[in-house]
């Protein structure tokens, strides 16, 4: 049996009721080769691997928990088309010393159907999990994810992936505005540098829960799997 809710920081999750996990998605943002693996875009920026891959064990076994009690699972991929008819005109302008569509080992960083655009090896979707592929930061603005998860009933989200200061706090936003009750897991998720990460975290944190709450993976888990 699951927990009736999770602790988390500044409020236990959810918010506005019981926990309930076939109201309840777990949402596994961009855990794409070109955000967290070696050669990958991020790593190509100069962001420091170890940081990027560390929410990876944690992540797997929330996800195993996920997917034993019985959560949707929900996966996506940021991503551009070949000719970047969809990226926007100012990412277009080379806002990083690595644009979007470069060239690397892994290949054009963030193409769709580039090795280094697809799932990390130790993340991969199972059969029937949904798969959502953006354009932009945030994972309902680009996509039908708000739509479908209003229509399977569903109004509590936890929130791991990449990156804490840009995907997740913005699909984090969009989420909270659908009126979502969500969490992001603390030690799921990660940034390019220690300083945008904490940022990020202490926004939620001393929000007082207007920006959801923040979980541990260990406690996530323990409620999940009802020890």
């Amino acid at each position: 049996m699951t927990a009736k809710s999770i602790e988390a920081n500044p409020a236990p999750f959810p918010q506005g009721g019981d926990f309930e996990p076939a109201r309840t998605a777990l949402l596994v943002i961009d855990m794409q080769r070109d955000f967290c693996a070696a050669d990958g875009y991020m790593h190509r920026l100069g962001c420091d691997l170890a940081r990027l891959r560390a929410p990876i064990e944690p992540l797997r076994r929330v996800l195993d928990a996920a997917r034993s009690a019985g959560l949707t699972v929900i996966h996506t991929r940021e991503g551009y088309a070949p000719d970047l008819s969809d990226l926007q005109p100012w990412k277009k302008a080379g806002a990083t010393n690595e644009a979007i569509g470069s060239r690397g080992l892994l290949g054009r960083a963030l193409v769709r159907g580039e090795f280094g655009w697809d799932f990390i090896e130790e993340l991969q979707p199972e059969p029937g999990e949904a798969v959502y592929d953006k354009s932009s930061y945030g994972a309902f603005v680009t996509t039908t994810l708000g739509a479908d998860l209003k229509a399977k009933g569903i109004d509590t989200a936890i929130l791991t992936g990449v990156t804490t200061d840009c995907c997740i706090t913005s699909s984090l936003r969009e989420a909270l505005d659908r009126g979502i009750d969500c969490m992001v897991v603390e030690d799921c998720v990660t940034a390019g540098s220690a300083k945008r990460h904490e940022a990020a975290l202490t926004m939620i944190r001393e929000a007082g829960g207007v920006f959801g709450t923040l979980g541990q993976s260990q406690d996530v888990v323990a409620a999940l799997s009802g020890s």
